[in-house]
């Protein structure tokens, strides 16, 4: 059953279509969603043989562009080859960009797409639970810098984006987890049916994807570019992202967003803005997910020194999203180190 998600943006709207089987139909590809001028299909090697090539061989005029794949090559050198791979393929300001990917290929993609020749069109085809449900929605694009995460980026409206649920039978049990975090992160914040344990079954995704989706952009249609309500999207992305950059990437970004999603709620309920039933309640959902609740070892005070990159942080201020429940966000500033710190002592 094919699902439409409208979203508006303040350049226009795009569509959000979900329905299985979506990319098998070359002719609504083509007619419906505009892609039957110059494409360059940008994937990587590991969605490349699964459907990237197939892909590019049904569509007209369309080019197969790689990129490494992994949260390593999110970065500006990956995005000038990428221009250099744009120009072989004769991409002209009237082609589009197909990210076919997860989220570093959205990311990566995206961004070149908006930077080169001054913008060109972008069509996001997710093909990870985390990208469906988080990165290919919103127009955020960007990389990574070896100082933090996301330093380089810009506001991209897609033109369309693609969902089919099919690809996800061939998604490996971690990538799953990692798709789970960011369900549960919504969860968290607007739709408690996200929680259910009976919803998290693959055989359950297309419904999964709707509902994580919605809560998505219900957020960013009230706040496009990031200054305000949005920034409750990043819930545990700030202990996350700390993670990530000191392990070098070794933690996928999901298990880094599973972990900040407990840190988060221990924060919380440290600062008496909850109750324990909360952190209670997300450990135990993480428990049962699969998704790490410990540091296992990492040291805590060179996480805290990565936080310092955050972008979320202002003036050199901390600014943590927190929780006073489920459906209650809120921005926190001034969160004082030692309390931040002891968190990070508590989940070893």
């Amino acid at each position: 059953m094919a699902e439409r998600i409208a979203v508006t943006t303040p350049e226009g709207s795009y569509d959000i279509v979900i329905e299985p089987g979506l990319l098998a139909q070359t002719d609504r590809l083509i007619t419906e969603f505009g892609l039957g001028g110059r494409v360059a299909v940008t994937t990587n090697p590991t969605i490349g043989p699964l459907h990237g090539a197939r892909l590019a061989a049904s569509l007209p005029d369309a080019a197969l562009v790689m990129i490494p794949d992994g949260e390593a090559y999110k970065t500006l050198a990956t995005v000038s080859q990428l221009y250099t791979d744009f120009v072989g393929a004769r991409l002209d300001r009237s082609s589009t960009v197909l990210a076919l990917g997860g989220g570093v290929v959205g990311d990566t993609a995206g961004f070149a797409a908006a930077t080169y020749m001054r913008g060109v069109r972008l069509v996001q085809v997710p093909t990870s639970l985390l990208s469906m449900v988080d990165s290919s929605v919103g127009g955020k694009v960007g990389v990574d810098l070896p100082e933090g995460k996301n330093l380089v980026g810009a506001f991209k409206q897609p033109d369309v984006v693609l969902i089919d649920p099919t690809v996800l039978q061939s998604l490996p049990a971690q990538e799953w987890r990692n798709g789970m975090a960011e369900i549960l992160k919504h969860g968290l914040l607007a739709d408690p049916l996200l929680l259910e344990p009976v919803l998290h079954q693959p055989q359950r995704a297309a419904e999964l994807v709707r509902r994580a989706v919605q809560v998505k952009v219900d957020v960013v249609e009230q706040d496009p570019y990031e200054q305000g309500v949005r920034a409750h999207l990043n819930l545990g992305h700030t202990f996350a992202h700390a993670v990530e950059q000191v392990t070098h990437y070794q933690w996928p970004h999901g298990e880094a967003v599973g972990f900040g999603l407990l840190a988060a709620a221990q924060l919380s309920y440290a600062l008496a803005l909850c109750d324990s039933d909360l952190p209670e309640m997300v450990e135990d959902l993480l428990v049962v997910t699969g998704l790490p609740r410990r540091l296992n070892g990492l040291d805590a005070e060179a996480i805290y020194a990565a936080m310092a990159t955050d972008k979320k942080w202002k003036n050199g201020r901390s600014r943590f999203i927190l929780m006073g429940g489920v459906g209650q966000p809120r921005i926190v500033e001034d969160v004082p180190r030692s309390a931040v710190m002891d968190v990070l002592r508590q989940l070893q």
